[in-house]
């Protein structure tokens, strides 16, 4: 039924590409900036609950901050499309088990952060403010989240950062672009009004923000896990980043899709920051 709803909105907003391709392309962005909102559980917010919460201000957003405080690093954690803070409960209680500090944030648009809209680069704002906020020593990023900390870190630099783990990543704007293109049913007149779209809103074209190309000069250490069965991030992303992030390790999993949740992916985690 939601692809029947995709393709319905695709098709009418192809029509309306051939009277005003400005407006189609604008509605086609706005549609893809805005993710669904869904409530906490009453068990999400009762393990939030557990943490110190603190709001930071970034413009005209209240970032909802988690933090867990330890006595060692202090690690920030930066969730994907229509999550929240709560999906790294099992990594966030390996690490306090480790007693490392550690900071959750709900993006944009996601949780308890106010807002409407969500894009990358937007996210990659937000992770700056409160990983400056906190000097935060790492940063985990799944899925956009993980492209966001790529945005982030390749643009800021904090000298206080000394590792990235990227969990399922996309490398690159143009493929995300075209997984919703072909999603939405888009023809190349409407796809060409969102390219310009885009070059007018943020004077680049979308292929220039390359979440992989912008880590080549990077020199901290990371780490790039990626499944090889990724049902929405393709796994050639994994390898666009691990060819330009030199500094990187790429591991291989099997079988867990894009969520990445389980203990064997959380032991990776911890053995990478732990050396």
């Amino acid at each position: 039924m939601r692809q029947l709803i995709a393709k319905c909105i695709g098709a009418t907003l192809n029509v309306l590409s051939w009277t005003s391709p400005k407006t189609s392309a604008k509605l086609a962005i706005k549609l893809f900036s805005t993710p669904r909102r869904t409530k906490l559980k009453e068990d999400e917010n009762d393990f939030l609950s557990t943490a110190y919460r603190e709001d930071i201000k970034y413009e005209h957003l209240n970032i909802m901050t988690y933090r867990w405080i330890g006595d060692k690093e202090t690690i920030l954690l930066a969730h994907g499309w229509e999550s929240n803070a709560y999906r790294w409960k099992g990594l966030i209680e390996e690490l306090k088990d480790r007693n490392y500090s550690i900071v959750a944030l709900d993006a944009p648009a996601h949780g308890n952060t106010n807002g409407k809209s969500f894009n990358a680069i937007l996210y990659s704002e937000c992770i700056h403010a409160v990983a400056k906020k906190f000097e935060t020593d790492i940063v985990i990023g799944h899925s956009v989240g993980g492209m966001a900390t790529a945005f982030f870190y390749s643009k800021y630099k904090l000298p206080h950062i000394n590792k990235l783990v990227l969990l399922g990543a996309p490398s690159n704007f143009v493929g995300v672009f075209q997984r919703y293109r072909d999603m939405m049913g888009y023809n190349e007149r409407l796809a060409k009004a969102m390219n310009q779209f885009i070059l007018d809103k943020y004077n680049n074209a979308p292929e220039y923000f390359n979440a992989a190309k912008f880590l080549s000069d990077v020199a901290i250490s990371g780490l790039i896990i990626h499944d090889e069965g990724d049902p929405i991030i393709p796994y050639n992303d994994a390898e666009d980043f691990d060819t330009f992030y030199k500094n990187a390790k790429l591991i291989t999993t099997k079988g867990y899709g894009h969520r990445l949740k389980s203990n064997e992916i959380n032991q990776h985690i911890i053995e990478f920051i732990n050396t």
